[in-house]
């Protein structure tokens, strides 16, 4: 019998398959981070969907919750925000220790049906803020922008403290001790944080309440200068809702070229702020009204031109409301009101194509700058 030969084994390699690529998760840093970067390009759906993946994750992850509440404002989901904030206090076992003075502030503007609760939020978001303050100012190495946003975020509680005791709508505004209170928590704001403007523009407007109105204009002056030549990306330019508080104080004091400024700002900013149109078209209707009663003219523009300048605002003003579902309903019928009034006197919109607002450039000079002087002032008298 012949031996059976065995086979050889083979030598030749076998070829390796490429490697699998192995996905990694994205952290939760980075998931908070896009989150945010959505909520900054207003695309709060597709936010709130990596703050849902983080919430999977982490169900007390503060600051997702945090973003959470914003993104529900956002939507227009008041309640749903409202009990999102609230699982960031005590007594919900997951709040944070100390919980985030932010829920506090939102909770605050949350409860205009209950001026004692958010009298009660902005305390608490003041006490809060004030004890981080003391930890920053004690920290050689803080970095003073951490700082200085305490102290806004303090002045602005302070503020909303004040606006709730001025409100009309509320008992407190009847109070006896309501001045006293407000002129203590002004002085306080400006103590924290001197030369603030939301604090000087409340104080402008409680001097105004007290029939002052000269302090009132040295208020609202010092207020706007301290920003007034800001590039409109400065971060230190003061957000919208104030400048147009701003604007609203000025007209009551008929400063129509500096309310006109603070309106261009805003209007470079968000040409589709509602508010910024309304106001644009009442200025120029106080305008013409000042023009009829100065002999038809004022800066060298007639009445009839400024009037014109209101149509074509308020009209702007009317679609942007309509199309954008604007809740305010009472600034709508006041555009209605006063174009009613316009029309009474002839007053018809610019032709198509034309320019609307020619008067607008009469507030500026040729070299660009907001003013007749060249240094970035306007007269206040």
């Amino acid at each position: 019998m012949t031996r059976t030969k065995t086979k050889k084994k083979s030598t030749a390699r076998v070829p390796e398959s490429p490697a699998t690529p192995v996905h990694t998760a994205p952290s939760i840093p980075a998931l908070l981070e896009k989150a945010q970067s959505l909520i900054v390009q207003c695309d709060y759906e597709l936010a709130q969907r990596f703050i849902t993946r983080i919430l999977e994750q982490q169900p007390a992850n503060a600051e997702a919750k945090e973003m959470l509440g914003v993104v529900q404002l956002e939507m227009g989901e008041i309640e749903a925000a409202r009990a999102t904030f609230s699982t960031l206090l005590p007594p919900n076992p997951d709040a944070p220790n100390p919980p985030p003075p932010s829920a506090h502030l939102y909770l605050a503007q949350l409860s205009e049906d209950d001026p004692g609760l958010a009298l009660k939020h902005y305390q608490a978001a003041i006490e809060i803020l004030t004890v981080q303050l003391k930890g920053k100012e004690r920290a050689m190495d803080s970095p003073k922008d951490d700082e200085a946003e305490l102290k806004s975020n303090i002045v602005r509680a302070l503020v909303g403290q004040v606006e709730i005791w001025m409100d009309p709508s509320y008992d407190l505004c009847f109070d006896p001790a309501a001045p006293q209170t407000c002129e203590d928590l002004l002085a306080s704001a400006l103590q924290t944080d001197p030369g603030n403007a939301e604090a000087l523009q409340a104080l402008a407007s409680v001097r105004m309440s007290q029939e002052r109105p000269e302090e009132a204009k040295q208020c609202l002056e010092q207020a706007w200068s301290a920003w007034k030549d800001l590039d409109i990306d400065d971060p230190k330019l003061p957000p919208i809702p104030t400048r147009l508080a701003l604007v609203k104080l000025f007209l009551e004091l008929a400063l129509f070229p500096p309310a006109l400024l603070v309106l261009h700002g805003i209007m470079a900013s968000d040409d589709q702020e509602v508010e910024a149109w309304y106001l644009e078209g009442w200025c120029f209707f106080l305008m013409s009204e000042q023009a009829q009663e100065n002999g038809g003219k004022l800066d060298d523009l007639t009445w009839q031109e400024l009037a014109t300048d209101a149509r074509d605002c308020l009209a702007t003003c009317e679609v942007l409301h309509t199309n954008e579902g604007h809740p305010d309903t009472p600034l709508l019928e006041h555009v209605k009101e006063l174009v009613a009034k316009l029309d009474a006197l002839g007053i018809k919109p610019s032709p198509v194509g034309e320019d609307d607002r020619e008067g607008e450039g009469e507030w500026e000079d040729a070299d660009g700058s907001e003013d007749g002087d060249g240094d970035g002032d306007v007269e206040m008298a």
